[in-house]
């Protein structure tokens, strides 16, 4: 069997507000079936609504202590990357071992997490980032960042929805019409296009503003009016269809054409990224200062930075009465719909990095070559040692 002779760890996820889990029980009885063994820790699941009796009738070992998930597993997989467990004292970081696998969301290029990156490959442990997988056709049922990308997107709007003093669609009352909402979204790839089609059910009006010439045709066929960003094609399209890193003066232009759009908005949804690189700065704080109080920036962009220059990784803040969320785990407040997508996302990935129940880091497969961070002690992510080396860190 695939999986025979190898043990899966499962822990529960313990970033603030994180609902979602790495296995569904429906995932663990596959894996299970292929022969491998599975730990998950007691209430693991709980904050998507899978109970630890399901994990067990699916086939897993339940265990309350994590730190014996951590010393059983030879492969750990999870949704964030690892944070400092208030319970432990420690951080999950130092429960990896030596040799050890780790798959989940790790970001390593943005600078809040070079730290945790670097303890990673000092503890010898071998990471794989699910944010790096390419988009090429063999790729997609393992695209987590697609699938979370899709929940992010819807859920952003209803985020700022919820925030604006105003209504979103025209409003026909008794003492006269109440004009709609303006909606800008910046990155229109899975998440932007997502939030487009909310915005435009919500009967807002919406513009959208990508390098990207195909993006830009999808956000119009959804009804969003396109912003000029003028941008020449060759810059902006790279491998796989994502956006290209672009030159600080064509990140300027990029941000001298945004400037009026944004200073109309109600709202503004940012979700630019490059992938395996830290997400441009597209929105600075004059921009920000240009906004009607009252206005919502929610920057979907923040786990790889961010794309507002105020935004900070998991705080919803307010600058002279423009709200600016930096919510870090929006696919986490749909535990449900979130966890369905990526645990079926994680068992792909799986499926191809293992073979006759070991680990097999086939450098030569573009898909392991694209998500492996750490290797030997060492941070092997290119996206990530370009965003140290700019810091001066390495």
């Amino acid at each position: 069997m695939k999986y025979q002779g190898l043990t899966i760890g499962v822990p529960k996820e313990i970033l603030a507000g994180e609902r979602r889990v790495s296995a569904t029980p429906e995932t663990v009885s596959q894996f299970v079936k292929g022969g491998a063994k599975v730990l998950v820790e007691a209430g693991a699941g709980l904050g998507a609504f899978f109970t630890d009796d399901a994990y067990r009738a699916a086939g897993a070992t339940v265990l309350a202590d994590v730190r014996e998930v951590y010393e059983q597993a030879d492969l750990i997989i999870k949704v964030k990357e690892p944070q400092f467990h208030e319970g432990l004292g420690v951080h999950e970081a130092k429960l990896l071992r030596p040799g050890q696998v780790l798959i989940t969301f790790l970001h390593p290029a943005s600078p809040a997490n070079h730290n945790m990156v670097k303890a990673l490959a000092e503890r010898g442990v071998v990471a794989l980032t699910l944010d790096s997988i390419p988009r090429i056709s063999r790729a997609q049922s393992m695209d987590a960042l697609t699938s979370m990308s899709t929940v992010a997107g819807y859920k952003a709007v209803l985020m700022a929805a919820s925030r604006i003093p105003k209504f979103l669609p025209l409003m026909g009352t008794a003492v006269g019409m109440i004009q709609p909402a303006q909606v800008l979204v910046i990155g229109t790839g899975v998440a932007g296009l997502q939030a487009i089609a909310t915005a435009k059910r919500l009967g807002a009006v919406v513009y959208a503003a990508d390098i990207r010439p195909d993006a830009r045709e999808q956000a119009k066929s959804l009804g969003a009016r396109l912003v000029e960003l003028g941008i020449p094609d060759e810059l902006a399209v790279g491998e796989g269809g994502y956006a290209k890193h672009l030159e600080p003066e064509w990140l300027e232009k990029e941000r001298e054409a945004l400037k009026p759009v944004v200073a109309g908005s109600d709202i503004v949804i940012t979700s630019a990224l490059v992938p395996g690189k830290e997400a441009p700065i597209l929105i600075t704080k004059e921009m920000v200062e240009s906004m009607q109080p009252g206005s919502v920036i929610v920057d979907i962009s923040i786990d790889q930075g961010g794309n507002c220059e105020l935004s900070e990784g998991g705080v919803i803040k307010e600058h002279q009465g423009v709200t600016i969320d930096g919510t870090k785990n929006i696919p986490g407040t749909m535990p449900t719909s979130s966890t369905a997508m990526f645990s079926k996302n994680v068992f792909n990935f799986v499926d191809n990095l293992v073979a006759e129940g070991r680990v097999n880091l086939n450098l030569d497969d573009e898909i392991i070559r694209a998500t492996l961070v750490t290797q030997d002690g060492k941070i092997v992510h290119e996206g990530t040692l370009e965003s140290m080396r700019a810091r001066g860190e390495i």
